[in-house]
Formats: C-alpha cells, sequence, structure tokens
C-alpha cells in the first residue's frame, strides 16, 4: 500500500533512494529529500507491506496532465515480486488523469522494471520515455 512520505520515515527513505545509482552521493540525497520535502509539485510516496517499508515512489507533478516518475526503488530482497508495478499502479489510481513520463534517470529503470510493457498492457495510462 502507498503511504504519504512524512518527516519520520525520512531515514527510510533516504535509504530507499540510495539504491538508486543517481541517489548515492549523500549530499545529493538530502538535497533530493529536501525538494521532496519543500517543493509542492514534488510527492513522495512509500510502499508499505505488512507493517515493513520496502520500496519508494517518487513523482513531480508537471502539469494538469503529466506526472514524471523521479524515483523508484525497491529493497533488494523485495525485487522481482512486481512491487515496482504495484507502486505504479497504485500512484496511477491517486492521479487518473494523469500521464506517467520518466526522465533520464527512471527511464532505464522503468524499462528494466518492465513497468513500460505493463502499464501499455493493463491500462490507457502509459509511461513515455524521456528521449534526448
Amino acid at each position: 500500500m502507498l503511504i504519504r512520505y512524512k518527516n519520520a520515515y525520512k531515514k527510510v527513505a533516504m535509504g530507499l533512494l540510495s539504491y538508486m545509482p543517481s541517489e548515492r552521493n549523500l549530499r545529493h540525497l538530502q538535497g533530493t529529500i529536501c525538494f521532496y520535502e519543500t517543493d509542492p509539485s514534488r510527492k513522495l510516496y512509500l510502499w508499505k507491506e505488512d507493517q515493513r517499508i520496502i520500496g519508494v515512489i517518487g513523482v513531480l507533478l508537471v502539469d494538469e496532465y503529466v506526472l514524471e516518475l523521479q524515483h523508484i526503488s525497491v529493497l533488494p530482497s523485495f525485487r522481482k515480486q512486481g512491487i515496482a508495478k504495484s507502486m505504479i499502479k497504485e500512484l496511477m489510481d491517486l492521479y487518473p488523469n494523469k500521464l506517467l513520463t520518466t526522465n533520464e534517470h527512471t527511464a532505464e529503470c522503468a524499462s528494466h522494471y518492465g513497468l513500460i510493457r505493463y502499464l501499455d498492457k493493463t491500462s490507457q495510462r502509459h509511461i513515455s520515455t524521456h528521449i534526448h
């Protein structure tokens, strides 16, 4: 189940985000958390299963029609169980009228998790990749 990020979850969220290659530097990671805490257009959610937080997903509300996937990460011991797909599905249920796009940091990750195919097959909403 997706839960909204709160300051009480800061260490857990930072730990999960640190699994992303773009977030391995501590100062950069602290800046990322600060963006989510202070910028109302950025939303961070945690994935809770059996009273344990095992995933994180962050988006940027680009405009009234578009969400950009900024971050997505699952604890290594819980990977390959469909959790990333479940996080995306619940996120899209929260924002039913928005298109979810990726950026240069999340396009490869979304493709790796099979999220692009998953969303294309299951809904009219889908991830489009960010192309330079």
